[in-house]
């Protein structure tokens, strides 16, 4: 099974290869994205859970990134989306700070300055293209995970990082 590699594993700080045609046909999308289903799983931290998730996290260079909301938030659960060789082709001017936290930099949180709102054009897992607005968390998320595709982590961007231990409770968070 697939885990989670540490946060000095060459895939997180190198530009990610595009997924070719052939990697549709002989499996290797469908297998990458089924294990990093099963990576994602396995994150839960002190009632934190995962909600996306980007090939180089399990250690494969690849473009590309998975939403799977793991929370029991029913109302508001994110989309199930894959997004594959994903770019923003679009972002709003409009910026906000919010709290991010990643898998692959465990017990560590800080604040990032991100679009609002942003369109992302993707293949999914069949190869088909599509293109999807986002705003809020989803737009974060889209954000993050592409830079991740980049070999930016989110504590590359933060203004500042703290640890959990020096986070008092009314510092805003979200695991990626």
């Amino acid at each position: 099974m697939a885990k989670l590699v540490p946060q000095e594993h060459p895939a997180l700080h190198t530009i990610a290869e595009e997924i070719t045609p052939e990697e549709f046909e002989n499996g290797v999308v469908a297998k990458l994205i089924k294990d990093m289903k099963a990576a994602l799983l396995t994150y839960n931290v002190e009632g934190f859970v995962a909600v996306a998730i980007a090939a180089p996290q399990i250690g494969v260079s690849k473009r590309v990134f998975l939403v799977s909301d793991q929370s029991d938030r029913e109302e508001d659960r994110l989309p199930d989306i894959v997004a594959i060789n994903p770019r923003i082709v679009k972002a709003s001017k409009k910026s906000m700070e919010v709290g991010e936290g990643c898998l692959s930099v465990p017990e560590h949180y800080g604040v990032v300055e991100r679009a609002k709102n942003v369109t992302l054009r993707a293949l999914d897992e069949h190869g088909n293209e599509f293109e999807r607005g986002a705003g809020g968390l989803l737009a974060q998320i889209f954000q993050h995970e592409c830079d991740h595709l980049d070999g930016t982590l989110f504590i590359d961007r933060a203004e500042k990082v703290w640890h959990k231990d020096e986070i008092s409770k009314e510092t805003p968070t979200e695991a990626e």
